[in-house]
């Protein structure tokens, strides 16, 4: 590709982005406040120097606030930045710079760069209040990634289109593309990739999970973070990708290669197996910041093509509203920045047919332009309402660093959400924290108080009990308190308030009798979880044990901290196996997964409430003053009234304390028994039975339980 072998047309203004058609691409940006924008091409992804470098005619190339140009005799593969030059004026929120290639917000995939949103201060007063690395004077080009022209039109879907699971249906399983075979362990032949998390398909199918949510694939720079390992010396990383920087373009280094866009055939690939499979994948977005950083942050994008359209600034413009916590908020309720965030979600459905999306700090999805919380925010409402996006999931993590905390309350009518309410409370009561019995009640049946009111239903609540962000839960039942020193940041990051146990050594020990006790907690938390009311989320290797050794906030550990270990799948096979048995309980039975909530009354015309709650002695629990054990009957009629079917009933018993306790089982209905399902206080294979194989108990005696254990009986036809 030479410049004199090229020629140039004005273009068209839609659709953004870079447009492979007959005979060149077409090329469109948007930038209101701009003077000057040139389109630059490179032969390599590492030059500074373009071979193509042409200034659009504000005349002919702009229609509105929108520059465009149609490029003859190049196509997929080619290479491409922006230049766009304006106003240099922080205190009135203009940050145009001509010397800085830019990023197309519209861009399907990046190649090149390293250390690319590190910029030098340049010998400037980092203390001055003026001080604005924005306008770096140096041109970083070679080392700035270019933005790839993607045509994958061709790539062979073989039929797929997004699974769509009803929620109440599903079991989501989140983890990191890297993470799931990066480890040497994993034995991957393309280890850290999408090729690799193919190998992962067989042990989450046998495993039983549905749904597939992946922490951030959009591009970010994964070498932004400065600081070192002080235990090793070693660079840390940007690891969970929550610092976004493209959000059309998968990540190109979790790709075997990123030439001519390969990463979008394999995210492509990777789908169209989880697929084929049976799962889902759900995406964890983050539309709330860019990596751009603050007023001391690089110009790579959004700033340098319009700055106060794509971010709230403040009253004092020089400066960013800050509600992400990371130096910046994206401008969500702007026309342009709405209708932005919108095309890219089209785009990871109709194009990448991925099934949901989960996102992050999404209470910012909320604010206005100056930065206040609308009642009804157009975005959250477009989104929730948009006919192509009807089908998906979305889910919300409903806060931000900004105070906003919008549990049980987020806007848009169809949202789920995060339900940290469930996290703590479940886990206190585990704990055995006084007075959390009422609240576990709760927690356990849909989380009524926060989702009945406006209309939603209980598979709304997305339960969990760990995440990608917190201790593992393996680290939950091993540590009292975090141990970040491998962050760099003298342990001042990472939440405080745990609700975790070491039950008596801090960490890793030889002592049977206190690893008995976590084993048996880390099952009474997995069966809480997945035989609740809601849509239940598990983090990825908790079933196995996986552990980061105590540290709660691995945002920046791209090593063996975060990696999955799978030769844990082998030392704990039994725990494995109490996981898989557990989630194929859930999904056999739709008494857990209920469509509407408990009313604990007879809802079935069969004299029976569909709920019904008991104190240990079997009478009728004193909810304000008890201790931290409790049973509950289940009415298995009609317990999928969607589908007009019925189920077994179930008794469940919970003892969080530290001592054992006779439960009363109440009654079976005439001519039923009850099985014994689940104990947690026995070992493997006793401690969950096959189906059908369940043991036979007598309602007519008292079921001793062990301290800190859970059981779950089931009731049918008396056999002969």
């Amino acid at each position: 590709m030479h410049e004199p072998t090229l020629s140039a047309r004005p273009g068209h203004p839609r659709p953004f982005g870079a447009t492979p058609l007959s005979g060149g691409v077409n090329f469109s940006v948007f930038s209101r406040h701009a003077t000057s924008v040139r389109l630059c091409l490179y032969a390599r992804a590492g030059d500074g120097t373009p071979l193509f470098d042409r200034r659009l005619d504000p005349v002919q190339n702009r229609t509105g606030d929108i520059w465009h140009i149609f490029v003859e005799g190049i196509g997929a593969g080619a290479l491409y930045a922006w230049r766009v030059d304006g106003p240099y004026m922080p205190e009135r929120g203009y940050r145009f710079n001509p010397n800085k290639i830019l990023i197309d917000p519209y861009a399907k995939a990046l190649a090149g760069g390293s250390d690319w949103t590190l910029e030098p201060a340049l010998g400037y007063d980092l203390t001055s209040p003026k001080v604005d690395l924005s306008f770096s004077r140096g041109d970083d080009a070679a080392a700035v990634p270019k933005c790839v022209v993607v045509d994958d039109d061709a790539f062979d879907w073989g039929g797929d289109k997004p699974l769509n699971l009803p929620l109440r249906h599903c079991v989501i399983y989140e983890s990191h593309v890297r993470g799931l075979s990066a480890h040497a362990s994993a034995s991957s032949s393309h280890p850290g990739t999408y090729l690799g998390v193919l190998n992962a398909i067989p042990y989450l199918k046998k495993l039983g999970v549905t749904s597939l949510e992946l922490l951030p694939v959009q591009e970010f720079d994964h070498n932004e973070n400065p600081r070192h390992d002080p235990r090793t010396g070693k660079r840390l990383h940007q690891y969970w990708g929550y610092n976004t920087l493209a959000f059309f373009a998968p990540k190109g280094s979790y790709a075997t290669s990123n030439h001519s866009g390969q990463q979008v055939t394999e995210f492509k690939t990777m789908v169209r197996e989880l697929h084929k499979a049976g799962m889902e994948v759900i995406l964890d977005v983050v539309f709330n910041h860019s990596g751009e950083g603050n007023q001391l942050g690089p110009t790579l994008s959004f700033r340098g093509l319009d700055n106060p359209v794509w971010y709230m600034l403040e009253d004092n413009p020089r400066y960013y509203k800050n509600y992400s916590g990371c130096g910046n908020t994206l401008n969500c309720n702007h026309p342009v920045v709405r209708s932005f965030i919108v095309d890219c979600l089209h785009y990871w459905v109709a194009d990448m047919h991925v099934d949901g999306f989960r996102f992050d700090l999404g209470s910012i999805l909320g604010r206005d332009q100056k930065g206040q919380l609308l009642e009804n925010p157009p975005v959250i409402e477009q989104i929730a309402e948009d006919p192509l996006l009807r089908q998906t999931k979305i889910i919300a993590e409903a806060w931000d660093a900004g105070g906003a905390y919008q549990v049980g309350g987020f806007p848009g009518g169809r949202w789920a959400e995060w339900n940290d309410r469930y996290r703590d409370d479940v886990r206190r009561f585990w704990r055995g924290d006084e007075g959390t019995v009422a609240a576990l009640a709760t927690r356990l049946t849909g989380s009524s108080d926060l989702y009945l009111r406006d209309g939603r239903k209980p598979f709304h609540s997305i339960n969990y009990l760990t995440s990608h962000d917190g201790f593992t839960l393996r680290d939950l039942v091993s540590y009292n308190g975090k141990h970040n020193e491998r962050n760099g940041e003298h342990g001042r990051d990472g939440h405080d308030s745990n609700f975790s146990y070491n039950h008596g050594h801090e960490g890793p020990t030889k002592d049977p009798e206190i690893e008995r006790l976590r084993e048996r907690q880390q099952k009474n938390f997995l069966a809480t979880l997945l035989l609740s009311t809601g849509t239940p989320m598990l983090l990825g290797g908790d079933e196995f044990g996986r552990t980061q050794r105590g540290n709660n906030n691995a945002y920046c550990h791209d090593n063996e901290i975060s990696w999955f270990d799978w030769a844990l799948t082998v030392k704990n096979e039994a725990f494995v196996r109490f996981a898989s048995h557990l989630i194929k309980l859930r999904l056999s039975h739709p008494a857990f997964r209920r469509p509407e909530f408990f009313t604990g009354a007879d809802a079935n015309f069969n004299a029976l409430p569909d709920i019904e709650w008991f104190a240990p002695d079997g009478k009728e629990p004193e909810w304000s003053t008890m201790d931290s054990a409790i049973s509950a009957r289940l009415d298995g009629s009609k317990a999928d009234i969607v589908a007009d079917r019925d189920d077994n009933d179930f008794f469940l018993m919970l003892n969080a304390t530290a001592t054992a306790i006779d439960f009363t089982v109440c009654t079976p209905q005439a001519g039923w028994s009850w099985y014994r399902s689940v104990d947690t206080a026995l070992d493997s294979p006793e401690d969950i039975a096959d189906h059908g194989n369940e043991p036979r108990v007598s309602h007519r005696k008292k079921y001793r339980m062990e301290p800190k254990s859970l059981v779950l009986l089931l009731a049918r036809t008396t056999k002969t």
